[in-house]
């Protein structure tokens, strides 16, 4: 149980520095501020009660109506978010917990990585790079980022608690697999992680295998297949998005 503890408190401290660091280093920290509230599944009102404010200031922060806070105010905003989701059972502080290996060959399976200063579609980031979703559920949810990745290295060179890593800052992002054939063997190494990102995108086949549909239906997560020619394309394609 000691040990339990120990992980989570670290898992929290290491996202604690992570949020601010972002907010305070974005140039659109408004945007930043809503965005992690929204992924901690925190009303403005609750947000709020915990940090003493009304929540019209929370609005207008989110807002960019008023000035971005100072360095203290961001501190117990973070502060408060994790507090909360500690209250209800830190389900999302320790889905960001990252095992501390060299990463090495993590990186050689990412072929491109982004995070977004604010939340956006799955549905119309999917619009984005022209890929056609075959699972529809929760396409209304907004991601946070993508990850571009080398499917076939991905799969065979990486270890269990590697392939977490591929979920970057937040687990509300696109995974973008390159270089499939079915989708199966994806959607299976997404199913054994037990962490849902917002959406699954599956680049270099024509016919989606029945098995990848039913794990994308059962877990919620919507699916689809671009269909860009090439991986230069899809990046191109996501290069302005903020």
């Amino acid at each position: 149980m000691d040990k339990m503890n120990d992980e989570f408190s670290l898992a929290k401290t290491r996202l604690a520095k992570d949020i601010v660091g972002e907010i305070v280093m974005s140039e659109s920290p408004e945007k930043v501020i809503k965005k992690w509230r929204s992924i901690f599944k925190v009303s403005q009102k609750r947000l709020a009660n915990e940090l003493g404010i009304t929540p019209s200031v929370i609005s207008d922060y989110e807002s960019g109506r008023r000035k971005s806070p100072g360095i203290k105010m961001i501190k117990k905003y973070v502060d408060s978010l994790l507090m909360i989701d500690e209250e209800r059972g830190g389900q999302i502080t320790r889905s960001f917990a990252k095992p501390e290996d060299s990463g090495a060959s993590v990186s050689s399976a990412v072929i491109d990585i982004k995070e977004f200063h604010s939340g956006m579609p799955a549905s119309e980031f999917c619009r984005r790079i022209n890929a056609g979703l075959v699972v529809k559920a929760n396409s209304e949810k907004e991601i946070y980022g993508y990850t571009l990745i080398d499917s076939p290295r991905a799969i065979t060179e990486l270890s269990f608690s590697e392939l977490v890593k591929l979920y970057g800052l937040t687990t509300q992002r696109a995974l973008i697999f390159t270089k499939t054939t079915t989708g199966k063997t994806p959607m299976v190494a997404i199913k054994l992680t037990s962490m849902k990102p917002g959406l699954v995108i599956l680049h270099g086949l024509s016919v989606v295998d029945e098995v990848a549909k039913r794990i994308a239906e059962a877990e919620g997560i919507p699916l689809a297949v671009c269909r860009l020619r090439s991986v230069d394309d899809i990046v191109e394609s996501l290069r302005d998005v903020q």
